[in-house]
């Protein structure tokens, strides 16, 4: 009888064991490092990746970078034929991709999506939806001018004219709604310091008095910055970015006066995404449906929270 237990709990510890080292392989395909943000991408999908590895000693994680849509494709390709349990994607292009990420959903495979979601955003294309909350990273940034400087005038530099930067518009439309805040003008920066540099160089000649400024991205306010600091102008009080960069995390953490507030769409949410999708692997947990962050207002109070010292971004 003793013998016959004594199998039985070394049959139970055995199996035990083999469930903990079950063999699932996870593909992340992202775009490659193509400005900060991106960069950001890349660091936090590499280093959940490595987390996740040491927590599950059977999961092997494949992160493939892709400049554009079709080496992307390309890429899915590469992945499918090494045997993928669960594919996260961050699409360069989504419309583009939408064939070949149902190709590999039709397999069988869990298929989380981040950020760019395609025209057709349902479960015949994904598992799995984890985005930043658009509209909301601009009533954020509007809220809080509004509550701050509830009389500034205000020049906005947009992202790129397409969905989501009209989402941000509108959001902080609605941010400002009601105050006596003066938008002076609107243009594209493109999501680029550069192009930045140069509406803001065209604002500050433009207009004599400007309060405050609201970029949609922290690449962009370094831009702001430096057009502000070559203009040596002094009339400007804050600006107001968004993403969550280290440089403008660290500002804000400093106490900086001219960046005292950051709003947050993390590239880290490639990481929640993965850390979904290996629960849904391992742990059997629902994870299905769509999941939109937060757009934190980051304060001198919460930065420390949101700083990753080692991140290119």
């Amino acid at each position: 009888m003793r013998k016959i237990i004594a199998l039985g709990v070394a049959m139970t510890a055995m199996f035990g064991i083999a469930q903990a080292q079950e063999t699932k392989t996870i593909g992340v395909s992202i775009p490659a490092a193509d400005h900060g943000w991106t960069s950001g991408v890349v660091y936090h999908a590499n280093r959940v990746a490595e987390l996740l590895m040491k927590e599950h000693p059977g999961l092997k994680v494949v992160v493939k970078t892709s400049p554009d849509p079709a080496t992307q494709a390309n890429a899915l390709q590469d992945l499918e034929v090494q045997g993928i349990d669960a594919l996260v994607i961050l699409p360069t292009d989504p419309d583009p991709l939408v064939n070949a990420i149902k190709e590999v959903k039709g397999k069988g495979t869990f298929v989380a999506i981040v950020d760019r979601a395609p025209s057709v955003n349902d479960d015949s294309v994904r598992d799995l939806y984890v985005a930043g909350n658009n509209p909301a990273l601009g009533e954020v940034a509007g809220r809080y001018i509004k509550e701050h400087t509830p009389d500034a005038q205000v020049v906005v530099i947009r992202g790129l004219p397409i969905p989501i930067d009209q989402q941000r518009q509108d959001g902080f439309d609605k941010g400002i709604a009601g105050s006596n805040v003066k938008v002076l003008d609107r243009q594209f920066g493109n999501w680029n310091r550069d192009d930045a540099f140069r509406v803001m160089q065209d604002y500050l000649t433009k207009y004599p008095k400007i309060d405050v400024v609201w970029c949609q991205d922290d690449d962009m306010a370094v831009g702001v910055l430096q057009a502000i600091e070559q203009a040596k102008r002094t009339d400007i009080q804050y600006v107001v970015g968004g993403a969550g960069s280290k440089d403008m995390i660290k500002k804000v953490m400093d106490g900086d006066k001219i960046i005292p507030v950051d709003v947050l769409y993390p590239p880290a949410m490639v990481g929640t995404a993965m850390e979904l999708t290996a629960a849904a692997l391992y742990d059997q947990v629902p994870v299905r449906g769509t999941y939109t962050l937060d757009a934190t207002l980051v304060t001198k109070d919460n930065a420390k929270g949101f700083y990753f010292p080692d991140s290119p971004f």
